[in-house]
């Protein structure tokens, strides 16, 4: 399996078929990385086969578009979003990284310094 071959579907508010999205192995990746997840981690989240994230991210294989899906949503409800403009890539959505930006330096007390 190619990297740039993948699952088409629709994150971003965009329909299905009009821009399809698509998950590559970078994506599945940089998603695991964003997330701090081990390839063991999105094995259990996923119900796959450790086996099968590894293969998946080293591009080897034919896997089902099932099992991409699998990971795919294992992702998403973790809060990645894939955004698949000019770049095909992934983020954190804003729910994962939080509105709260902590204090700015130039804020800081010795009260809230903490």
């Amino acid at each position: 399996m190619s990297e740039e071959s993948g699952l088409t579907g629709s994150d971003e508010g965009v329909s299905s078929g009009a821009s399809p999205n698509t998950m590559t192995a970078p994506q599945c990746r940089a998603a695991r990385g964003l997330l701090g997840w081990s390839e063991t981690e999105l094995a259990r989240r996923s119900g796959l086969d450790e086996g099968f994230v590894k293969g998946f991210e080293a591009g080897t294989g034919d896997p089902a578009s099932g099992q991409v899906e699998a990971l795919r949503s294992a992702l998403m409800q973790g809060g990645i979003v894939f955004t698949n403009g000019a770049t095909a890539g992934v983020r954190l959505s804003e729910q994962q990284r939080g509105g709260n930006e902590g204090t700015r330096v130039d804020q800081l007390t010795t009260e809230n310094d903490r």
